[in-house]
């Protein structure tokens, strides 16, 4: 075995504050598997869409955005895939990450039916409850696992 030799990586970023902050990439292709990190629900410029009400507390006291960030996280994941001439159909895996399920759970299976244009679309997918996000006005984060044809 040589453990000398480097794994061949392509990666990318949204070029968004956080990803020099807390120190990685948005997407890392090795041979034609590529990984998205956890994407969130932003614009070009960082600042995010539909961001949910905190309370005094700084959690999350309103989950009616829950959908409109749904899908700009897949828009976002749109365009990560892209940078490597991946689509959804190039999607084997997501786990969304909420900080409530029945929220997200009641408006998952439309927003993928859109984004994927199907039925069901083919691939694994994972729904997690978590207490918090790295973002407080954050409801959701997803990440894939796509192969390239």
């Amino acid at each position: 075995m040589n453990t000398t030799a480097k794994l061949e990586r392509k990666t990318a970023v949204h070029g968004v504050p956080w990803e020099e902050a807390y120190s990685y990439y948005q997407a890392v292709q090795v041979k034609d598997v590529i990984y998205v990190s956890g994407q969130l629900s932003h614009d070009k410029e960082g600042n995010f869409i539909a961001p949910a009400e905190l309370g005094a507390d700084g959690k999350p006291v309103d989950f009616s955005t829950m959908e409109a960030q749904m899908r700009q996280t897949y828009k976002n994941t749109i365009a990560m895939l892209a940078e490597f001439g991946a689509t959804l159909d190039d999607v084997v895996e997501e786990t969304l990450f909420v900080v409530d399920v029945d929220a997200a759970f009641a408006v998952a299976g439309k927003v993928r039916n859109d984004v994927y244009g199907v039925p069901r679309p083919l691939c694994a997918s994972n729904l997690i409850g978590v207490s918090r996000l790295a973002q407080p006005v954050q409801l959701i984060e997803i990440s894939f696992r796509a192969v390239l044809k």
